[in-house]
């Protein structure tokens, strides 16, 4: 892995998420969102891992960044003011980085050799989802295609 390649996607990424957690609007604050799920895919092509980048592009950049978005567009009707910098969040993140940095920090290294596996293809991907998850993945299909219609039925104005 490229170090110079590491460090601007470093940078790229944590300059997106920094923005969309800082930015006072909220459509902006989406945007930046996007940069930063667009960092996080750039890293997963960086390791050699690109299904799940592409997924990551697919997926987030692609439905949930936009679903974000028109939430935001169509929810929004009037900016409000926002009333000073919020410390709470500040201390709240602190304490979980914090957290976080000391359990790793504590966690003793594993010496344990793990046993070889086989590689995962997006063919048996594929072949998995069509055989062993068929129904769980059917069901996702008639749930999401339901919570579309319900949010088009909610959206549309009723004609006079």
């Amino acid at each position: 892995m490229s170090t110079a390649a590491f460090v601007f996607i470093a940078v790229f990424t944590l300059a997106g998420a920094l923005a969309a957690a800082c930015l006072r609007k909220l459509i902006h604050a989406a945007l930046c969102l996007v940069v930063a799920f667009l960092g996080l895919a750039a890293f997963y092509f960086l390791l050699g891992a690109e299904f799940v980048g592409l997924v990551q592009v697919f997926v987030y950049v692609g439905a949930v960044a936009v679903l974000i978005v028109f939430t935001i567009l169509l929810t929004r009707r009037e900016d409000e003011d926002a009333a000073g910098f919020n410390w709470s969040g500040v201390i709240v993140a602190v304490a979980v980085f914090s957290g976080l940095a000391w359990s790793i920090l504590k966690t003793p290294s594993l010496a344990i050799v793990p046993a070889a596996i086989a590689p995962l293809t997006i063919k048996r991907i594929g072949e998995v989802l069509m055989t062993s998850y068929v129904w769980p993945l059917q069901c996702v299909g008639l749930l999401l295609t339901a919570a579309l219609i319900g949010a088009l039925v909610l959206v549309m104005e009723e004609k006079q």
